[in-house]
């Protein structure tokens, strides 16, 4: 049996396939189209580069759903977290990532091992034979896309996704501005203060509601409905669904006491977080925007202590493809007319770095279990792991796919377990206890992937 896997697209996903199956002694070819053939979103041609947020999101495993995730994808020896936590920054309980560091240690521990080749080449179809995983996230090019939209008959659903800015430390007004971690979350004072806070008063915020709603904003082409994910949604649609909805998502003013005046609360705070080791650039959290950048650069300057800022860059709108997957893979994440290929990240409907790389590191093993002649037993829907991959292959109505992060929602639940307010604490430790026991049962029924 022909033992080599062949991985279309260097991010997250098939940063993180290519490691799983390499290290279980199979021979890997990473397909990866950049830099030879750019996107609008990426800047290099790294393998793992972080286009979005540089943030993994929460990493406490005993009560956050993305946290436990983490946790099993660090016992499974998994790279993306590895060089997550070897770059990590300081962002109070969530695991934020010195980005270009960490890209080019993916690239390099990918490029150095014996059992890896990276052909800086584009597929263009979808292969007849070999062993396939298509990873290549929410930016497939055009052609892989219609080649999949033919093969499958089903169109490839589509939603837009927006990128936030990232602005220079040394432009931001400091007396105005204060570091702090909400409630002061965090172990170190580092931590404690892992963000910068910008406050507004009422008028200021209303002005900038004004301000917002006004400001003008990319167009789509003709035929193009917004079909936004909740979870990464612009801040001028948030705006458009009331003027408090912004003073209830990311400016929200709770947790937190400017100290330039302790005894004024402020209506509504602007947080930023570190985006590299430095400290030199900041981006600011949740702010995700289809706003142009003339408009960008006079509305986010109202904010204060940004008045003068200097943008390394500026939010951005594009369109992400993923697959209506419960009707188009098997449980074994394979393209139902079409064996010989998997699919994994973003483009199955999954969202978020931590979401995507898991996908991929799921997608090998599977591989691994087919190509040495193991088949291994289904993942527990009672992980984090097994709770995403059933909801992509079939927990979720396919009617309404939409990408998804991991939570708890997906589990199956704890008998025993009261609900409400009250018992989500004991809640939330019994699934992450469950499903480290039950995660770790999982990857002893196969060879181990070294680190």
């Amino acid at each position: 049996m022909n033992k080599t896997v062949n991985i279309v697209g260097g991010g997250m996903a098939g940063s993180e396939a290519a490691w799983q199956a390499a290290n279980a002694g199979l021979n890997v070819v990473i397909h990866e189209m950049r830099p030879k053939v750019g996107t609008f979103a990426h800047r290099t041609g790294d393998l793992g580069e972080m286009v979005c947020s540089n943030s993994f999101r929460s990493d406490d495993s005993e009560q956050n759903a993305v946290g436990l995730l983490h946790w099993e994808m660090r016992a499974a020896g998994g790279l993306i977290m590895a060089m997550a936590d070897k770059h990590r920054l300081p962002a109070g309980g969530a695991l934020a990532v010195d980005r270009d560091p960490f890209a080019a240690s993916v690239t390099q521990a990918l490029m150095s091992h014996p059992n890896i080749t990276v052909e800086p080449s584009e597929i263009t179809s979808l292969p007849a034979d070999g062993h396939w995983i298509i990873a290549t996230g929410p930016l497939t090019s055009g052609a892989l896309g219609a080649a999949i939209r033919a093969e499958t008959g089903e169109e490839a659903l589509a939603f837009f996704d927006a990128i936030a800015p990232i602005v220079h430390f040394d432009s931001i007004d400091l007396s105005k501005a204060w570091m702090q971690s909400r409630y002061d979350k965090g172990e170190t004072e580092e931590e404690r203060t892992a963000y910068l806070n910008c406050p507004m008063d009422k008028a200021t915020y209303n002005a900038f509601i004004d301000a917002l709603l006004a400001a003008d904003t990319t167009e789509f082409h003709e035929g193009e409905t917004a079909g936004y994910f909740d979870g990464c949604l612009p801040i001028e649609v948030m705006a458009e669904r009331g003027r408090e909805t912004l003073r209830h998502g990311p400016m929200k003013p709770v947790g937190l006491t400017n100290p330039h005046q302790p005894d004024v609360k402020p209506h509504a705070v602007v947080q930023l977080r570190r985006d590299n080791k430095l400290g030199t650039l900041y981006n600011l959290v949740g702010f995700q925007t289809k706003m142009k950048y003339g408009a960008q650069t006079s509305v986010l300057r109202m904010i204060p202590g940004l008045e003068d800022a200097r943008f390394a860059r500026l939010g951005g709108i594009h369109r992400n493809t993923f697959l209506k997957s419960p009707v188009l893979l098997d449980d074994q994440m394979r393209l139902k007319s079409r064996s010989n290929i998997r699919f994994a990240g973003q483009i199955t409907g999954v969202e978020g770095y931590v979401e995507s790389a898991a996908m991929g590191l799921l997608a090998a093993r599977l591989a691994i279990g087919e190509l040495t002649d193991t088949p291994l037993p289904p993942v527990p829907p009672t992980t984090a792991m097994g709770a995403l991959v059933s909801h992509i292959t079939g927990g979720a109505d396919a009617k309404t796919f939409q990408p998804m992060n991991v939570n708890f929602g997906l589990f199956p639940p704890v008998d025993g377990l009261k609900g409400g307010r009250r018992g989500r604490k004991d809640r939330y430790k019994a699934y992450t206890d469950r499903a480290k026991a039950d995660w770790t049962a999982w990857l002893a029924t196969q060879a181990a992937v070294p680190a």
